[in-house]
């Protein structure tokens, strides 16, 4: 395959002035990214799509070309909001695509870049959490009347529980790495808990919770805050598909209100912070009122357990299978993992009446408002 020609490619897409500067940016492990510098002072990001892990990228591009310009017209249309911050641009192609493809079958999109932005990794304070939550429930809001025929699942059952499960004891049966004798105790811990994890697969299937656009990948780095520590936009849009409010709300708390590290070694370090729960509760409670249906909010709480074991799921399911999809950067990786997510959730599990008290008492406070 030849170099990659950024320059040429950048000068490609409709943007303003001559290409002058093309350099990587950022720390993503999915797709390639460069910044790209004009001689008219103009900044964007060009992104080389994964399209191994995107198979339909026509499909990935449609989802976010109607998303954010559903967003778009909706914050032109309020007083005090900037689109061009508080929103992804795509940037259509000289042609008028939302992306190209090269002569070597490499997939690529541009994007507006948005200056005097940061990103975080992880919350160091509850007034973050409460601005990631504001974010992430905007978001929902925003797009839950997005008009039009269904978004495209760019990864199909990512969040499906049953298939999970499905994958994992087939991965057990099989054991393909010879590991599955050294974790026993949590093939039975996954077992005893497997039936309950289901629940909102079962409520959904019953019509007892609705469809929602939904992010599905939310962690904290996918929110950028203005210097003040505001919520400015919603980033990667990769996964925004068809699901349910709970994957949001539940990935975030599984991310943002932990005591340690997804792959913290030392397991007494690891539990619930309730006032970081409490924090992004509250600030997506208040940006979803009058959206979310009274079950979904009864079931908010039971959302971060069920995020969290379908993650620890996923880590032990590919540490049985040889460590074929997630990256490792030692032996056992994946185990570690799979450990750190299960006692994570036994956490929840001993905190399970205070979580729910919190939201109830939230969700009245915003009735009474």
């Amino acid at each position: 395959m030849n170099p990659i020609p950024v320059e040429k490619i950048a000068g490609m897409f409709d943007i303003r002035g001559r290409v002058v500067r093309c350099s990587p940016f950022g720390s993503g492990h999915i797709h390639d990214t460069y910044r790209v510098t004009t001689d008219a002072g103009s900044h964007y990001l060009l992104q080389r799509i994964n399209h191994e892990v995107f198979r339909d990228v026509a499909g990935l591009m449609q989802n976010i070309d109607r998303v954010s310009r559903h967003i778009r017209k909706k914050l032109a249309e309020t007083q005090g909001h900037d689109p061009d911050r508080e929103c992804l641009t795509l940037l259509p192609t000289n042609d008028g695509r939302s992306f190209l493809q090269d002569e070597d079958g490499r997939f690529w999109r541009m994007l507006l870049f948005i200056p005097d932005s940061v990103s975080y990794d992880r919350p160091d304070n509850p007034a973050l959490l409460f601005e990631a939550g504001k974010g992430y429930g905007r978001f929902i809001r925003l797009v839950s009347d997005l008009p039009g025929e269904r978004l495209n699942e760019t990864i199909p059952a990512f969040h499906d529980m049953q298939n999970r499960l499905r994958n994992f004891f087939r991965t057990v049966q099989n054991d393909p790495a010879g590991r599955v004798q050294e974790v026993q105790s949590e093939i039975r811990w996954i077992d005893r808990r497997a039936d309950e994890m289901q629940l909102l697969q079962r409520l959904g299937r019953e019509g007892k919770i609705p469809e929602r656009i939904t992010h599905n990948d939310t962690k904290l780095n996918n929110v950028l805050f203005d210097a003040s520590g505001k919520t400015l936009c919603v980033v990667d849009l990769d996964t925004v598909m068809p699901g349910c409010v709970h994957f949001d709300f539940g990935d975030s708390i599984r991310t943002g209100a932990s005591t340690a590290a997804e792959d913290e070694a030392h397991l007494d370090r690891i539990s619930i912070n309730l006032e970081m729960y409490e924090a992004f509760a509250r600030g997506f409670l208040d940006q979803t009122r009058g959206i979310l249906t009274a079950r979904e909010a009864e079931t908010l709480a039971f959302s971060a357990r069920m995020m969290t074991f379908i993650m620890g799921l996923r880590f032990m399911t590919d540490h049985l299978d040889g460590d074929r999809y997630f990256k490792i950067h030692h032996p056992n990786h994946n185990l570690r993992r799979a450990r750190a997510q299960f006692r994570l959730v036994e956490s929840m599990e001993a905190r399970r009446g205070e979580m729910e008290t919190i939201i109830d008492r939230l969700s009245d406070n915003l009735r009474s408002a």
